[in-house]
């Protein structure tokens, strides 16, 4: 499998002198298909007009590489079992918090998957399987220590 690779850049601005903390915090991402996203740090992490809210941030980031991986997954699977899936939606969600060591952690993401079939959809337990498979099959979710939580909604 080939690695995945992402180019990021920053530059300070001119006139930032940067050891006082008052520099920007806008990034490029430069994925490898060549979507190139813009990022910053939180607003919530580094105030305004240090981070740009415009910008996602890389908590965003990680809630929405969980959601996607599900998705993937889910889609894969419900169409191997024969299950048109017309529509996917999630309003996914990430709590920070500290942990034990007073660290400021993603300590829980919650996805609500929305799922709209074509036909006749898989009965509650049959979908439950499928979400819950499409999450042990999740290479992010796999890779994190972070608790991740399936709320399918109707």
């Amino acid at each position: 499998m080939d690695p995945t690779t992402v180019a990021l850049h920053w530059q300070r601005a001119p006139g930032e002198t940067f050891t006082d903390q008052r520099y920007s915090r806008r990034h490029t991402l430069r994925f490898d298909g060549g979507a190139v996203l813009a990022a910053s740090s939180s607003p919530s992490v580094v105030p305004l007009p240090f981070s740009d809210a415009s910008a996602v941030d890389p908590e965003e980031m990680f809630v929405a590489s969980l959601a996607s991986c599900h998705m993937l997954w889910f889609l894969s699977l419900a169409a191997g079992r024969g299950h048109v899936v017309q529509a996917y939606e999630d309003e996914a969600v990430g709590v920070m918090a500290r942990d034990a060591q007073r660290r400021l952690v993603m300590t829980v993401v919650t996805l609500r998957p929305r799922v709209r079939f074509a036909s006749t959809a898989p009965d509650a337990a049959a979908l439950a399987a499928l979400h819950h498979e499409a999450h042990e099959q999740c290479f992010i979710a796999n890779s994190v220590k972070t608790e991740v939580r399936v709320e399918p909604q109707a």
